[in-house]
C-alpha cells in the first residue's frame, strides 16, 4: 500500500479561471469556458479552451530566455492562490535541493518554434537569431523554468506521454519520495494552444465543431483547451486537518494497442483502475466519484464506459470536466487533480457540461446536474495516444 502523501498547496488556471476561487465558482455555476476558436491565425470551425491574458504575462528579467506562451502561461499558474509562496516556505523548510519539479506537457512550447518558422532567413533559411530552442521548444524548458520560478535545486523532470502527462508526474515523485531521494515536490501539468495541435488533432478527424459532449448520444470530437496546474507533495504528518486532501492511489498501464485509438474493452484503462484501488487498499465500492477522462470522441467513452462499468458496475457518480475546460491534454491531469481536490474539499460532484442526451449504449451514473454530498474518495482518469494510462485516487485525511 502507498504512504499516502500530502496535497498541501495545489493550484489550477484554465478557460474556466485563474486560481481556485475562480475555478470553483464555475464549477459550482455549471459555467464553461469554451468559445469558438480565435487563437493566432488558425481557420478551423472548432471551439477552444484559451485562458485569457497569458501573452500580456511578462516573465521576470531572470527568466527572459525561457519567454514563450507554454513558460508564461506556467508563471500566470505559479502566481496564483500563493503557490510560489507555499513553495518558498518549503524550500526554507527542506532545502532547495530536496524538492524536486515534476511536469506533465504534450507540445510544450512548439508554439515559439511554429511562430520562428514565419521568420526564417530568406536567403539562409536561417531561424532568426533571437530563437532559442532549448528554453522553449524543448519538452524539458516547462520543468527547466518551474524550477527556476521557484528558486529550486533538485531534480527536475518532464513526463510527456500525451494526454496522461501530467497524472503520470504524481507517480514518477512518489517514486522519487520513496526512494529517499528528495522530500517533498512540485507536480503538475502545463499544455498551450498551438497551430500543431489544433491542426493535428483536426487532421485525425477528432475535433468537434461544437463545444465537445462527453457521453452524448451526438458526441464528435474533443475541445482543446489549455492549462497550467501544480500541487506541492509533501509526507503526510501525524495530525491533519480533515479536508486535508490525500493521494492515496496510483494505477499506471501501457496496453500499446494503437497509435491514437484506445483498447475498445478499455483493457489498460481498467489495469491502471484496479491497480490504483489496490495500492491505496480499497475496493471499488469505496470510490464516491470519477472523473473521467471522458474526451467525447465516440471511441475514447465507449471503451472508458467498457473499463469503468467492468470494475465498478453502473452506479458510481461520474463525469467528465472537458466540457468546461476543454481536453488540456498534458495539463488535463493536473487540472482534473485539482479539480478532484476541490471536490472532496467542497462537497461537491461536478457535472459534466454541454453533454444533452446521455447516449444509451453508455450505461455509466453519469452526472447532468451537480451533485453537493460528503465526499471521502475519488478517482481521476488520465489516458494517452499509444495506450498510456494512469489512475489517481485522492482522498480526505477525515
Amino acid at each position: 500500500m502507498l504512504n499516502p502523501l500530502w496535497l498541501s498547496h495545489f493550484t489550477a488556471t484554465s478557460s474556466i479561471g485563474l486560481g481556485l476561487p475562480q475555478t470553483l465558482s464555475a464549477l459550482r455555476e455549471q459555467r464553461g469556458g469554451l468559445a469558438p476558436c480565435t487563437f493566432d491565425s488558425v481557420d478551423l470551425a472548432t471551439f477552444t479552451g484559451e485562458v485569457s491574458g497569458v501573452d500580456s504575462v511578462q516573465l521576470p528579467a531572470a527568466l527572459a530566455d525561457f519567454d514563450c506562451r507554454n513558460n508564461r502561461l506556467a508563471f500566470l499558474g505559479l502566481t496564483q492562490d500563493g503557490f510560489t509562496e507555499a513553495i518558498t516556505k518549503a524550500s526554507l523548510k527542506y532545502g532547495p535541493q530536496r524538492i524536486g519539479v515534476f511536469i506533465g506537457t504534450s507540445t510544450s512550447g512548439i508554439l515559439q518554434t511554429e511562430l520562428a518558422y514565419r521568420r526564417l532567413d530568406p536567403v539562409t533559411g536561417a531561424f532568426p537569431p533571437d530563437f532559442n530552442y532549448p528554453t522553449t521548444h524543448n519538452t524539458f524548458s516547462v520543468a527547466d523554468f518551474t524550477r527556476a520560478a521557484l528558486g529550486l535545486t533538485g531534480p527536475a523532470v518532464v513526463v510527456s506521454s500525451a494526454c496522461s502527462s501530467s497524472a503520470k508526474v504524481f507517480a514518477s515523485a512518489r517514486r522519487m519520495m520513496e526512494a529517499g531521494l528528495i522530500d517533498a515536490a512540485v507536480v503538475g501539468g502545463v499544455d498551450s494552444l498551438c497551430l500543431t495541435t489544433l491542426y493535428g488533432f483536426n487532421s485525425l478527424g477528432l475535433t468537434s465543431t461544437r463545444a465537445c459532449r462527453p457521453f452524448d448520444a451526438d458526441r464528435d470530437g474533443i475541445s482543446i483547451g489549455e492549462a497550467a496546474a501544480f500541487a506541492l507533495l509533501e509526507r503526510a504528518p501525524a495530525q491533519l486537518e480533515p479536508d486535508a486532501v490525500l493521494l492515496l492511489g496510483v494505477g499506471e498501464s501501457s496496453d500499446a494497442h494503437h497509435m491514437s485509438s484506445p483498447h475498445p474493452d478499455g483493457l489498460g484503462a481498467r489495469m491502471a483502475m484496479q491497480q490504483a484501488l489496490s495500492m491505496a487498499g480499497l475496493s471499488a465500492a469505496d470510490i464516491d466519484y470519477i472523473n473521467l477522462h471522458g474526451t467525447a470522441t465516440p471511441s475514447n467513452d465507449a471503451a472508458e464506459t467498457k473499463a469503468v462499468a467492468g470494475l465498478f458496475g453502473h452506479n458510481t457518480p461520474c463525469s467528465s470536466t472537458k466540457g468546461a475546460t476543454g481536453h488540456t491534454l498534458g495539463a488535463a491531469g493536473g487540472v482534473e487533480a485539482v479539480i478532484c481536490a476541490l471536490a472532496l474539499q467542497h462537497g461537491l460532484l461536478p457535472a459534466g457540461l454541454n453533454t444533452q442526451q446521455l447516449d444509451p449504449a453508455l450505461p455509466l451514473n453519469y452526472l447532468l446536474h451537480n451533485r453537493e454530498q460528503p465526499v471521502k474518495r475519488v478517482l481521476s482518469n488520465s489516458f494517452g495516444f499509444g495506450g498510456t494510462n494512469c489512475s489517481l485516487i485522492f482522498g480526505r485525511a477525515g
